[in-house]
């Protein structure tokens, strides 16, 4: 028992989704290997639990869900090569659900010959009104001003071709809101939503039995990198020591940065050790890291973390700035996967690719809401981190 037990928290201490294998060998360099986000997906055979998560959280069918997976793994290998292939008339891109396709917005100045060797990577096309370009610019203009606690986020929608900025229910006619929207519309095209509560981070004071804990805060571990791993930023500071579901010592945090970013690595050491996995919790089967592709807007996604264990979703936006009561951050993705305290930092995934770590959101696992992770790839190019790998 008692191995089995350690067994189980070395794995759940040092990461998130799948079967697990050697560790990896040391980092290459910058000549022979690409980087995260050059890496195309592998394929890979979808386990039954993750099947099944699908259904239940994303209403697919068996074979619905498989396919939807392949076609997902498909739409973040054409992304980039799209873009590519787009120019200065890319307007942005992202999965439809239904056609079960990558979609590529050009704006309507785009030549047949742009056209045409946008649809030859197997993406569709689509009129739009703004580039991405535009729309980003807008954006940053939005992300200088200073956001009352009444606007919950802002992000760019590239299929609406509008900059969506999400208010808080009952604050929409607060006059400090007003001031706030009325300064967003004159930096570009701005649509307003209205969201049910504001954003809070999914960090949790000390509970036995759970992955890790700095001082009297409990977080998820979010994947195992070469010498370590990555979590959330709001789960402790430069220095901080961390302690394992048992209270040992498992390593320290080496870099955190919070609000601005939502991000951290911790080092590992004292025996214990990385593995390229993310937890199933029992509810799906261990899921082995292969990757950090980035999944499109609209691909499903899934969360492992040591509160409310595995979850499922889709990509509801990208590039969201988020603002919590401690300021606001930056760059984050918004998913429609529910959390609850003490998830925070845990695993993002999508198929066998590595998406980020959770870092809030609103609403809980029973009556739903949404949360935001941070990216990934970003997280490791700012640490100069390997993920590891299966």
């Amino acid at each position: 028992m008692r191995r089995s037990r350690l067994t189980y928290a070395c794995l759940s201490a040092l990461l998130v989704l799948g079967g697990w294998s050697a560790a990896g060998t040391g980092q290459a360099t910058a000549d022979d290997s690409p980087t995260p986000a050059d890496r195309a997906p592998t394929s890979a055979v979808a386990s039954d639990g993750l099947l099944q998560a699908m259904q239940r959280d994303l209403g697919l069918s068996k074979e619905r869900a498989k396919t939807r997976l392949a076609a997902e793994r498909t739409a973040t290998a054409v992304a980039p090569k799209a873009r590519e292939a787009a120019g200065s008339a890319y307007g942005g891109s992202w999965f439809d659900a239904r056609a079960e396709r990558l979609t590529v917005g050009l704006t309507a100045d785009a030549s047949p010959a742009t056209v045409r060797r946008v649809e030859a990577t197997g993406a569709a096309v689509r009129t739009v009104e703004h580039t991405a370009r535009e729309l980003d610019t807008a954006k940053a203009r939005i992300d200088r001003l200073d956001a009352p606690s009444g606007v919950s986020s802002w992000h760019v929608d590239p299929a609406a071709g509008t900059v969506v900025v999400n208010v808080v229910r009952g604050e929409r006619a607060d006059n400090d809101v007003r001031r706030f929207v009325s300064r967003a519309r004159a930096a570009g095209p701005v649509t307003v939503r209205t969201v049910a509560s504001a954003p809070s981070t999914f960090a949790a004071g000390t509970v036995g039995g759970d992955p890790y804990y700095t001082g009297n805060v409990r977080c998820s571990i979010g994947f195992s990198v070469h010498g370590g791993f990555i979590t959330a930023g709001h789960c402790g500071q430069p220095g901080a020591g961390v302690r394992g579901w048992d209270g040992s010592y498992i390593g320290t945090f080496q870099g955190s940065s919070f609000p601005d970013n939502d991000y951290a690595w911790v080092s590992v050491g004292s025996g214990w050790w990385t593995v390229p996995v993310v937890l199933g919790w029992g509810t799906v089967s261990d899921q082995l890291v292969r990757g950090s592709g980035e999944a499109p807007v609209g691909a499903s996604v899934c969360r492992s973390g040591s509160t409310t264990h595995w979850h499922c979703g889709r990509v509801l936006a990208k590039n969201e700035t988020v603002n919590y009561s401690q300021g606001a951050v930056h760059q984050m993705t918004k998913t429609s996967v529910c959390a609850e305290p003490g998830d925070s930092g845990g695993s993002f995934i999508s198929g066998d690719q590595a998406q980020g770590v959770t870092s809030g959101g609103w609403g809980n696992c029973s009556s739903g809401g949404e949360t935001w992770f941070q990216p990934v790839n970003e997280i490791l190019g700012r640490y100069g981190l390997t993920l590891h790998t299966a």
